[in-house]
């Protein structure tokens, strides 16, 4: 899960002051460029939640446009931000889940929940019970 940010120099402040197009409530900024961009990948996971909390579909990434960076969240948020998403495709709620996996809601919303540290396993079986199958790709670094 990757989205396009700009990170712009602010002369005034010093540093970078990075925004979403796709995710306004993203926004922060760092007094470095590494700072900058985990800085956004923190802003971007946080914002996303805002998402999942008031149950609403997730923001489409746009292009990557000069000037711009991608930044993506971590792998285990995003599991848990497409499996946000697969249960909304398929209108599904969460009791729905739980009774799949034969545990309780809440162990479910610990699932989704991206302060939570849930094994994989535990996200893969959420996966397989609404009939998709979780996969991973190492990529080169960029």
């Amino acid at each position: 899960m990757e989205y396009p940010a700009r990170f712009v120099h602010d002369k005034e402040i010093g540093g970078f002051v990075v925004s979403f197009p796709d995710v306004p409530e993203a926004h922060t900024q760092g007094d470095t460029m590494e700072e900058a961009m985990a800085m956004a990948a923190e802003a971007l996971e946080l914002a996303l939640t805002f998402y999942t909390e008031k149950r609403i579909e997730l923001p489409v990434p746009g292009a990557l446009k000069r000037g711009m960076r991608m930044v993506r969240v971590p792998a285990l948020s995003e599991a848990k931000f497409r499996l946000y998403s697969a249960l909304r495709a398929a209108g599904l709620k969460k009791v729905e889940l739980a009774r799949r996996l034969k545990c309780s809601p809440s162990q479910v919303d610990r699932l989704l929940d991206i302060t939570h540290h849930s094994k994989l396993d535990q996200i893969e079986a959420a996966f397989a019970a609404i009939g998709k199958r979780l996969a991973i790709e190492i990529l080169d670094a960029a």
